[in-house]
């Protein structure tokens, strides 16, 4: 299913992403903004088309039984250099829509892991994301 759609670096980003977005089977307008963002800051919109690549995420993605087997396939696929980096988009793109379900907490531990990113890591990027979008929203250091 998804080793045959996915057959380059940047798809398996961009299916990364939309993963973190629609875990939760919803995509508000602040995650369609900020994937959006993500995906053209990273170039991906030249190589891509985001209609096409959604509807094949769409196609088997209710089919996914082992998540973090499908995880570590697009990781190996994206094969990162800056892995906390990668992490923290992620991170971003799960708290976009400003709450964090169990669900969308058990995909920031299988991403980790995907990535061999060790706990305290984890929670400190986590915080992260948290404290920067208190920020951004109520403008407060």
């Amino acid at each position: 299913m998804y080793t045959t759609a996915i057959k380059s670096q940047d798809e398996a980003l961009t299916h990364l992403f939309f993963h973190c977005c629609l875990k939760d089977e919803m995509l508000t307008d602040a995650e369609l903004e900020t994937v959006s963002g993500k995906l053209v800051a990273a170039g991906l919109n030249k190589t891509l088309n985001f209609k096409e690549e959604m509807v094949k995420y769409r196609a088997y993605s209710h089919q996914l039984t082992d998540e973090p087997a499908y995880l570590q396939f697009l990781v190996e696929q994206i094969n990162p250099v800056n892995e906390l980096a990668l992490y923290s988009y992620c991170a971003e793109l799960v708290l976009s829509d400003q709450t964090l379900s169990a669900v969308e907490e058990t995909l920031l531990i299988n991403i980790a892991a995907a990535l061999g990113i060790s706990r305290e890591e984890e929670d400190v990027v986590k915080r992260l994301m948290v404290q920067r979008r208190v920020v951004e929203a109520d403008k407060l250091f």
